[in-house]
């Protein structure tokens, strides 16, 4: 039975993996959090998750939460101090973004055993690792220069992962997300989290406040359904699918601007939900996003046989439908 450990298990990436995975009854799911997490609600065998509450942060809780989890076969370092509350709170973002994942990493170079086959490690990196100027269509070639704290500490994070691969002591790869819409739950820290609450809180009959102006505002997005569908694809790529030292992956996603994602919702949901969409800029978090890429080709992704995403519409209806069930 494949034992994974999921970090950050309290957000929205890790319990919609330990929802997918636990949907199977040859998983075995350990979740983590500093506050603790709950087994997924729609989990079909919550009898193999285990929940450990622990602060990754420090150093004791995070030893224990290791040895007590081991033997494993993946980690999924899904933890993290978003976008906009990074660049607010830098030496927070610096301490849980970065230092709490080296230390990861370092606990599994020291409890590797020589000969042992090196453990499945996937790092929820960021598009923000990319910054300005950046060409019409970036890819895996472009040189990721981030504008923001966040997308930095992500691209160090990344170059780890690429070393202690190299070296055998893991088996990594960084998963650089787009933005995931349309998330469940309340706003986040992110920047763009914006773009999951124009379809969420309108729905909720609760207003949503866009940080710009521009309708053609475009954003590089994927839904959480082909996410994780993705996820659990990437936990059985092949150790040699990619070089040890180059282990980035941009994942797959769509293009979307604000307009067309207002349409979509009018269309889906009824006109009468644009009424909750209110304009409210914000210079700084305008800044961020615009920082960020918003056309991507993704050929590296697909010929590793990750899915294509189909539409934000069919994100839209993907979420309409997840909540009434």
């Amino acid at each position: 039975m494949p034992k994974i450990l999921i970090t950050g298990a309290s957000g929205m990436i890790g319990p919609l993996l330990a929802a997918r995975l636990l949907q199977e009854p040859q998983y075995q799911v350990i979740l983590t959090d500093i506050v603790e997490p709950s087994v997924p609600t729609k989990a079909k065998y919550p009898q193999n998750a285990t929940t450990i509450k622990a602060d990754l942060c420090d150093p004791s809780s995070l030893q224990n939460l290791i040895s007590t989890s081991l033997p494993l076969d993946a980690i999924c370092i899904f933890h993290g101090v978003m976008s906009f509350g990074s660049e607010s709170n830098f030496e927070l973002g610096m301490k849980v973004n970065l230092h709490s994942t080296l230390n990861i990493l370092e606990l599994l170079r020291n409890l590797k055993k020589e000969g042992e086959r090196p453990l499945r490690v996937l790092y929820s990196s960021s598009l923000a690792a990319y910054g300005q100027p950046l060409p019409q269509i970036i890819d895996e070639t472009t040189l990721p220069t981030p504008e923001g704290s966040y997308g930095t500490q992500k691209l160090i994070c990344e170059a780890l992962v690429n070393d202690y691969t190299r070296r055998s002591f893991i088996d990594g790869y960084s998963l650089r997300f787009p933005t995931i819409v349309v998330r469940g739950g309340k706003p986040s820290q992110a920047a763009s989290s914006f773009l999951s609450g124009m379809v969420r809180e309108p729905l909720n009959g609760e207003v949503c406040l866009i940080p710009l102006k521009d309708r053609g505002f475009r954003s590089w997005v994927c839904s959480p359904k082909t996410l994780t569908e993705n996820l659990v694809h990437a936990l059985g790529l092949e150790p040699g699918a990619l070089p040890s030292h180059k282990r980035v992956i941009n994942m797959p996603g769509i293009g979307v601007t604000v307009q067309e994602m207002m349409d979509a919702l009018a269309k889906v949901a009824g006109d009468d939900k644009l009424k909750y969409l209110k304009d409210e800029p914000n210079e700084e978090m305008e800044r961020i996003l615009r920082s960020w890429g918003t056309e991507f080709d993704n050929k590296l992704a697909y010929d590793l046989g990750f899915r294509r995403d189909v539409s934000f519409e069919q994100a839209v209806r993907d979420y309409i439908e997840s909540i009434k069930k």
